[in-house]
């Protein structure tokens, strides 16, 4: 006996979902250490052109 159709589908969209919050969730953590690199860049050189 197979399992049933509306079932599969569920499953199937279940993981659909959960690959496009992973890919989401990478997407926000490779951008927001992008900007946080950003800052402490901008930090740096900011201290570096500071009047001493």
């Amino acid at each position: 006996m197979t399992v049933n159709p509306p079932e599969r589908d569920m499953a199937a969209e279940h993981e659909k979902w959960k690959e496009k919050g992973v890919a989401m969730r990478a997407f926000f953590y490779i951008f927001g250490t992008h900007v946080f690199a950003g800052f402490i860049w901008l930090l740096f050189y900011l201290g570096q052109h500071a009047q001493k």
